[in-house]
């Protein structure tokens, strides 16, 4: 008899099912590797934690970067991409990812999705933060993500919804399968192959774009796993989300496109924000704009600043969702000032893969979010996400084949009780002290605060494994934060100030054999590409 992940004992799982490849995640990258494994043949079964739209990608709003046919090149895209790095992407992996978009949306065109046609028509463009031409494609205006889920969700793909993953079961040979829980009870999937494609962390902190079931369950699998997780540090802040007081969980972002429209940033006094920070003013890479507005913001000793948007022609038609979002704060953006703060939006390090989604533990893959390709640096350029996800997610699906026929059996149920913090705790502690300005005094304090508080495990398993998986994932982060005296791209130390050259490189953490976030020396091996 095995004990249960939550401590009850039972003679057998509750359920049980049999899968060549399990994707954790109905995002766009995990729904774009079910299709491609599926076309492949294999046996796919999506783990949904929440419902069908219960993902980042349901509420991306900007759009999908992706090389425009004239006066655009594939340099270009990877110059700025580049640029907005910080010095720590992967020049291959990002030429690689850039390369590949074209074809990655031509894929998503002809399984219906539409995008916004110009007077012209042809596809309209935008243009983001960071990005020196109109590159943008964009869906229903401002509903560019729901747009890319509604497309990928007409394949027909095996999901259970409502269904948590505990833990990847590993063995001698690599991945074995999953230990999962669903309202059936705990279960178990037996499976050679395993892809991460949760999204992001966002709930570390009270305050996030993210859904609420963003509470770090892919970084904490992968570690548990035996994988490694590199570059947690930089954590992107949305520079624009609608403010409102004492607003806490997942707040409306209003997207950079509208900027990118010609919104601009002002203060309470009515003066420009990033005036002198930065050529691209307005349309600075997020982190410029993020820490020129929580500047700001302390000067003035006050908790937002404004985004001017009256000027923008036909706002309510192009920025439907955005409209939406304030007039149910009673703002009407043709005619009132918007208020608006930086909110935690994106995990640009995650999981470390190779350029077709493998990690170091044979049969575990990730994609999306989650995943460290290299692409992001110190610092994500705007709708590079989605485009990541479409390249990443077909390429990870198509790698799990040479999985296939490996032996997997998960032969038992039980979960080591792992340490957590009190959630409420958790995300107070990082919104204080590793939010968009950081110091080694903060940073150590509230690594204190972590290692010495424990709370007793909840009694739902889900809850439990998010707490547990919250808290993992915020010691690591914390670890490689104090780990980096510098500041760069979306980490910035203001005990710090000046980037370090002999850093411009990734911080890789591992747990140790007693299950803490250590930082090893040297980037992880990955397998050779097959």
């Amino acid at each position: 008899m095995t004990p249960s992940p939550h401590g009850d004992r039972q003679d057998a799982p509750a359920w049980e099912d049999h899968a060549d490849l399990v994707v954790i995640g109905g995002g766009v990258a995990g729904l774009t590797a079910a299709r491609a494994a599926s076309l492949r043949g294999l046996r796919v079964l999506i783990l949904s934690k929440g419902g069908p739209t219960d993902t980042a990608t349901q509420y991306a709003q900007g759009g999908i970067a992706v090389v425009a046919p004239d006066g655009d090149s594939v340099d270009s895209h990877v110059a700025d991409t580049l640029a907005a790095g910080g010095g720590l992407c992967d020049p291959g992996a990002v030429r690689s990812i850039v390369e590949s978009g074209p074809d990655a949306v031509a894929a998503l065109t002809d399984l219906g999705a539409v995008f916004d046609l110009g007077r012209d028509g042809q596809v309209s463009r935008t243009r983001e933060g960071g990005h020196s031409t109109r590159r943008i494609i964009h869906a229903g205006g401002d509903a560019t993500g729901a747009e890319v889920q509604r497309a990928l969700s007409v394949a027909g793909l095996p999901v259970r919804f409502g269904t948590a993953v505990l833990e990847v079961v590993t063995g001698p040979t690599g991945v074995q399968g999953v230990l999962a829980v669903s309202a059936r009870g705990l279960g178990v999937v037996h499976a050679p192959a395993v892809l991460l494609a949760t999204g992001g962390f966002g709930r570390l902190y009270a305050l996030s774009t993210n859904p609420a079931g963003a509470t770090a369950d892919g970084v904490a699998l992968a570690l548990w796993a035996g994988a490694a997780v590199a570059d947690l540090e930089f954590v992107q802040f949305h520079p624009t989300v609608l403010y409102s007081p004492d607003g806490i969980g997942r707040r409306p972002l209003i997207s950079e496109a509208v900027r990118g429209e010609g919104a601009v940033l002002v203060d309470s006094r009515g003066d420009p924000v990033t005036a002198g920070v930065h050529p691209r003013g307005d349309l600075a890479p997020r982190d410029v704009v993020s820490r020129a507005i929580a500047a700001r913001m302390r000067q003035l000793g006050t908790d937002h600043v404004y985004l001017d948007a009256r000027a923008v022609a036909d706002f309510t038609r192009r920025f439907p969702t955005i409209t939406a979002s304030c007039r149910a704060a009673g703002i009407d953006p043709r005619r009132d000032l918007v208020p608006v703060a930086p909110a935690a939006h994106y995990q640009c390090g995650g999981v470390v893969t190779d350029l077709q989604g493998r990690t170091a533990v044979p049969g575990l893959y990730a994609a999306g979010e989650v995943a460290r390709t290299g692409l992001h640096g110190a610092n994500r350029l705007a709708s590079n996400s989605l485009l990541e996800g479409l390249v990443m997610g077909e390429r990870a699906g198509l790698a799990a084949v040479e999985r296939v026929g490996e032996p997997a059996r998960v032969r038992e149920w039980s979960r080591p009780q792992r340490p957590l913090v009190p959630r409420g705790l958790v995300q107070r502690t990082m919104t204080e002290h590793a939010s968009v300005v950081r110091d080694g005094v903060g940073l150590d304090a509230a690594a204190r605060a972590l290692e010495a508080e424990t709370g007793a495990p909840a009694t739902d398993p889900v809850t439990r494994v998010e707490d547990e998986a919250l808290t993992v994932t915020a010691r690591a982060m914390l670890l490689a934060a104090r780990t980096r005296t510098e500041s760069r791209g979306c980490h910035t130390r203001a005990d710090h100030p000046a980037a370090q050259p002999r850093q411009a490189r990734e911080i890789v953490v591992r747990l140790d054999h007693s299950g803490t976030p250590c930082v090893v020396a040297e980037p992880a091996a990955l397998p050779a590409p097959s």
